[in-house]
Order: structure tokens, then sequence, then C-alpha cells
């Protein structure tokens, strides 16, 4: 027994001494190690990468030589392999980043730096039941999958059957077997998702070309409080959307945004922006279900030279003007 000294607000603040119990933590360098049907990357000197499956008496053959699956496995994650041309090369798992950007493509995929902040976003947690529209070549799907854990429950729409099909073999792929908490249905959202019980969504992600289309459908299965996040690649598209869900009137007030990542080249002293980024990929458009009955409160809006739209909302009441807003600075 060993003792700490722990910040305690319970009963006012003030720091107290108490026991801390050992415990037996369980090693995690078994399972670093590479074993038979293991995804391993293999990075070479000029970062290049190569994923391999691991297989018993295979090589990996490139034009520095042959690398032995049999020199891998058993190796810990992390460490080096060299080929019989004397390249040398770092064995890793491939993280999800490295699977989407490499696996079979149907569809466009959604890029890392969006699947992660639609998740984030809509705030997609373990035992979560999401519907997401538009399955692609299946990369949000692993996401998805991954935050909802085995509690949760994804149900996926497409409407092309090429597509779900190379989803479906990506997921499977990714996580050994396909995931007994997703199923993948052939046809439209708007006319599919019905066959879900009233209320019974917690999120909806919709990745398509109209998600307007699909607003009635969507607001009879999520819950109150219930997100929808819409994956759109235009200003038009997204413009579109943000104006149905506001004359639907069951929603809050939509907010949109843009992701841009941009990496920095490191070297020594050499700081600077890459001159390759990741620039525009798409737009992210959320809002909330609200309670039947509930009537979102009028927005008060600044008033905007030229905004016909807004002087018809606020005509009709939906929108107020700010008497302390209303003269233009």
């Amino acid at each position: 027994m060993t003792s700490n000294r722990y910040w305690v607000s319970e009963f006012g603040k003030g720091w107290e001494d108490r026991a801390v119990e050992s415990v037996n933590v369980v090693s995690t360098a078994k399972a670093a190690e590479f074993a038979v049907g293991d995804r391993v990357q293999l990075t070479d000197t000029k970062s290049r990468k190569h994923t391999i499956v691991l297989e018993v008496g295979r090589e990996f053959h490139t034009n520095h030589g042959a690398v032995k699956h049999d020199d891998l496995i058993g190796l810990s994650e992390g460490s080096t392999v060299s080929s019989t041309g004397n390249m040398v090369y770092l064995a890793l798992r491939p993280l999800l980043l490295d699977f989407v950007l490499s696996m079979p493509r149907g569809a466009a995929v959604v890029y890392p730096k969006d699947a992660a902040a639609i998740v984030g976003l809509a705030d997609v947690h373990p035992g979560c039941v999401v519907v997401e529209a538009g399955v692609g070549s299946g990369a949000l799907s692993c996401s998805l999958l991954r935050a909802i854990g085995k509690d949760g429950y994804l149900y996926s729409f497409e409407r092309r059957e090429d597509f779900a099909k190379i989803a479906q073999k990506n997921v499977a792929n990714f996580f050994g077997s396909e995931p007994k908490n997703w199923q993948v249905t052939l046809g439209d959202l708007q006319d599919e998702v019905t066959a879900l019980p009233v209320a019974s969504v917690d999120r909806v992600v919709l990745d398509m070309l109209a998600p307007w289309e699909c607003i009635d459908a969507i607001a009879q299965v999520l819950r109150p409080g219930g997100v929808v996040i819409a994956y759109v690649a235009t200003t038009t598209q997204m413009s579109r959307f943000v104006e149905d869900l506001r004359l639907d009137k069951r929603w809050t007030n939509p907010e949109g945004q843009e992701l841009i990542a941009r990496p920095w080249h490191l070297e020594g002293l050499a700081v600077r922006p890459n001159h390759r980024m990741q620039g525009h990929t798409g737009f992210l458009v959320t809002a909330r279900k609200l309670a039947p009955g509930v009537v979102l409160p009028a927005r008060r809006i600044r008033p905007t030279k030229g905004g016909l739209d807004t002087v018809a909302q606020v005509t009709t009441g939906e929108v107020a003007l700010d008497p302390e807003e209303a003269t233009d600075d």
C-alpha cells in the first residue's frame, strides 16, 4: 500500500492523504506482437508505404528485394525489418487513416479529418443508434462503427449495389469480419428508413447529393434532441439544406462549417507549411431535432443589404430584426 495526496472537493477543498491499493496491470507488450493474419504496414526510407497481410511462408517482393512474412511474425510492432536488398522497413499496424487512404474505392471517401469531425460534432458515442445515408466506400462507416462500440447499432443505406458491396468488403477487411451491429440496406433512405420505429434513432449522418429530400423521413425516426449532420460538397447544397431545415420548423437553427487541414514541413530550422495540403473536401451542416409541438424562438438578426430572403422571413415572422442592430454602422 502506498499513500498519495488527493485534492478533495466533496466536503470542502483541500488536500488529504489516501491509501492507494496496488493493482495488477496487464502488459500490452504481447498484444503488440505481429501474428498470422495481421495487417502490417511497411514504410521504407523514402516514406513509401506498403500494406501486407501476414501468412506463414509468404514473401513480400519489391524492387529492393523480398521481405519474409516469417521475419515479421512474432516481432513487436514498431520494429524494423530488412529486405534481401538491404532496404530497411519500419513495421507498424496501419491506423484507420492509413486504411482509408489506401483501401479500394467505389465512391469518393470521406477523409479522416471530416470523419473525425462528424463523430465529434454529432457526439456519436458508445451505444448510439445511427442512421447513415450514402455508404460510399465504407470509410465513414468504419469511423461510426468504432465510435458506437459493440452496444450501438449502425443502419447504412446506399442506392447503388456496387458501392454497397465495396463498402461491405472494406469494412469487413478493416474489422476482420463484418460487424454484427451493422446493417446495409439497398435503396433510397426516404423510402427504407420509415421501417424503423418512430424516434428510435439518436444520430443521422447524410453523405448524399440531395439531403434535403430526406428531411421529413429522418424527422420521423430521429428522437427529440437527436443530431442530424450532412456532408455536402458545394455551397449551393449547403444553402439549400440549411434553408429547407429552417422551413421544416422541426429543427434548431442549422450550423455550417468547413475544415481545412494544413500539414507542416519540419526539418531542423526549416519549419513552414507544406507545399501540398488538403484543401476543400466538403461542408458539414448540423442541427438538432426539436420536441413535438415546440416552436423555435424567432432568431434576431442584423438586416442585410439586398437580403430578399431575410426580408421575406422577417415579414412572415420567422425571424425578428434586432432593434439595437437595425441601423448600419
